[in-house]
């Protein structure tokens, strides 16, 4: 039990011999070789077939679930986009509430105004509240999606793996990309409160 359906349902392990008979045939039809570090694999399948004779295939486990990983990249890019729109729906409240604010505060505004505050230093003071509104957001959102990374990698949430590849849903929290939403929820916040 491998915890990949494709692969339980598919490789069975015996000896060499009942294979062959079983199958009819002399010889071997392939030879699976594992490496230590998963990321040599493409450079040890380069090498192999380097060394092989052209009519050999090599291929690494990256090349036999080539599907697996494009499908993955495009959900990876669809995520994104997604929350690129939550973050944008987000941003239209904080339009919302300042404007709400501006006009509720119209009379203080001019009582300033009055007392000779420019129209740069209060739009910088309202860009600062909007500012402070998305960051603390943007933060707050940070912290409670890592939390549910870490609650989930350690105590992992199944699956069933007869309908999808894998038994449980693995967690991989990767620091660019972390780092990109965050500014991309900052940009937007500033925009929208500009």
């Amino acid at each position: 039990y491998s915890g990949m359906y494709e692969y339980d349902a598919n490789y069975a392990y015996t000896s060499l011999k009942s294979a062959q008979s079983f199958l009819s045939i002399e010889g071997i039809t392939g030879i699976e070789i594992k490496t230590l570090d998963v990321e040599h694999a493409p450079a040890t399948a380069e090498r192999l077939q380097a060394q092989v004779s052209k009519n050999i295939d090599v291929l690494d486990w990256q090349e036999l679930n080539r599907s697996l990983f494009y499908a993955l990249k495009l959900e990876k890019i669809a995520m994104f986009v997604v929350l690129t729109f939550i973050i944008l729906v987000a941003s239209f409240s904080i339009v919302a509430m300042l404007i709400m604010i501006v006009i509720e505060k119209g009379r203080e505004i001019a009582i300033l105004k009055a007392l000779g505050a420019t129209n740069q230093g209060i739009m910088g003071t309202f860009i600062f509240q909007g500012m402070v509104i998305g960051t603390v957001g943007a933060f707050l959102g940070l912290i409670s999606g890592l939390g549910i990374c870490w609650f989930l990698a350690e105590f992992g949430f199944p699956l069933n793996s007869e309908v999808y590849y894998i038994s449980t849903l693995p967690v991989d929290v990767d620091t660019t990309e972390i780092t990109i939403v965050v500014l991309a929820t900052l940009l937007i916040s500033l925009l929208a409160t500009i």
